[in-house]
């Protein structure tokens, strides 16, 4: 259907009012965490000492819908949420595509991504509870950076490990999270333990961020008053994020459009997770039968090529052993622009249902992700974060063949972020002088069989 409407609104008052737990909908139980001294599904009082304890609860909570507190929609509101749903026609032109391309952008937010939506709820809870600092461990520094605001926003102090690649290539997000108050920190770094460790084996370690969640985590516990916060993987912080689908789907229904494929790129499983998800509850009810896809970078391809096995979320081995594709925790990722997508591992729900061919994945080169965000800039106007680039890669090559086979398809993705303070990556593509990384040695993980 042609609407002829480029931005798609809701008013704040449809915000949704609570997030959506897609456990309560799987066909089976996830794989639980287990202790890695015992082989034992992992005792959530275990994970007090480092998560705030509504946030543990909800973790393992199956319960359907769980209501937003009302300190976290005023925050949403203050974003502000909700974000538009934009249609790409200048995108659809420029390919001579029957298919209709719609995409829901994230990148309107003071900390430019969708981060803002699990960081605010994550603050909110740890403030509520009386705790006063957090850790956290960022890649691209997306994640850093809405944490950061979301800590000055409920009054919490922050310490930030950056993967060390991503440090000194976007120096700009650094700067941000000084400026909201956090401190930040290159990983590997003299401010650990395992920092020192890895830093005297390799003083030019690039980082990752299983090597700065370590980081973050020997940092929380070995402080008072302080807990850990992660931006992604885990299944509360997907949760926080459905509200994006839910969004997108009042707004699909604005314009009487069913999606038939959506789209979005892969690192820890967040921005996918949260935009996917709600309409994955529907597919797995029966009420909807499309496509959905997740993208990777082909330096780490961590669902592609990765093992569907229990496996360390950090490198440093001090998390609970999680269910997942995974490369191995001892990975070594290439120094690739999208440091967003530099994780061995994938989030046990993404994992899942990739692993149940109920998603499918694809993974990218760097030089190929950049050629359609440049395409895309040209376009729509809007330069994306390299993250992002990967599904617009996808979106491309979808759109392309929509026309070859004159089919009219309505292809819907999640542009989780712009791309602001990546523009020395741009900077480099355009100069002809960008790197491709094929994967390093891979040594599957074999803990439990």
């Amino acid at each position: 259907m042609d609407n002829g409407k480029r931005a798609i609104f809701l008013d704040q008052e449809e915000i949704p009012k609570a997030w959506y737990n897609i456990q309560a909908d799987l066909p089976e139980p996830l794989p639980p965490p287990l202790d890695p001294s015992t082989l034992e599904p992992v005792n959530p009082e275990k994970l007090l000492r480092v998560f705030a304890r509504e946030l543990v609860l909800q973790e393992v909570s199956r319960e359907r819908y769980i209501s937003i507190p009302e300190e976290v929609m005023e925050a949403y509101r203050w974003l502000p949420r909700p974000t538009p749903l934009m249609r790409a026609r200048k995108l659809e032109e420029y390919l001579k595509t029957p298919a209709r391309i719609y995409y829901k952008w994230e990148g309107t937010n003071p900390a430019g991504s969708h981060k803002p939506n699990t960081a605010l709820a994550q603050a909110y809870y740890n403030s509520k509870q009386g705790i006063e600092n957090l850790t956290t461990e960022t890649g691209a520094g997306q994640w850093g950076s809405a944490l950061a605001m979301s800590a000055a926003y409920f009054g919490l102090s922050v310490r930030v490990y950056m993967v060390s690649a991503s440090y000194h290539q976007k120096p700009g997000r650094k700067t941000m999270m000084e400026t909201w108050g956090a401190k930040c920190f290159a990983s590997p770094s003299n401010e650990t333990n395992y920092g020192r460790e890895l830093l005297k084996k390799d003083p030019d370690n690039p980082g990752s961020l299983g090597i700065a969640i370590t980081e973050a985590v020997e940092d929380a516990v070995t402080h008072d008053n302080t807990r850990y916060s992660l931006g992604s993987v885990l299944n509360h912080v997907l949760m926080h994020q459905t509200i994006i689908g839910q969004e997108v789907e009042k707004q699909l229904q604005m314009v009487d459009e069913v999606p038939d494929v959506l789209v979005g790129n892969i690192g820890g499983g967040s921005n996918f997770g949260g935009f996917s998800l709600p309409f994955m509850g529907k597919k797995l009810k029966g009420k909807l039968d499309a496509k959905f896809v997740a993208c990777e970078s082909s330096a780490v391809p961590h669902t592609t090529k990765g093992k569907y096995t229990y496996d360390f979320g950090d490198t440093g081995h001090m998390t609970p052993l999680l269910k997942m594709l995974t490369l191995g925790s001892d990975y070594r990722n290439p120094p690739i622009h999208a440091g967003g997508l530099r994780y061995h591992g994938m989030s046990p729900i993404i994992s899942y249902l990739i692993n149940s061919n109920l998603m499918e994945s694809y993974a990218f080169s760097q030089t190929s992700i950049f050629e359609a965000a440049t395409i895309f800039a040209k376009t729509e106007g809007i330069i994306p974060a390299p993250e992002s680039a990967h599904e617009i890669r996808y979106v491309i090559d979808e759109a392309i063949r929509c026309r070859k086979e004159n089919k009219e398809e309505v292809i819907v993705f999640n542009n989780s972020g712009h791309g602001l303070l990546d523009l020395s990556a741009y900077q480099l593509y355009n100069a002809g002088k960008l790197e491709n990384w094929e994967p390093t040695s891979i040594n599957y993980p074999d803990i439990v069989h």
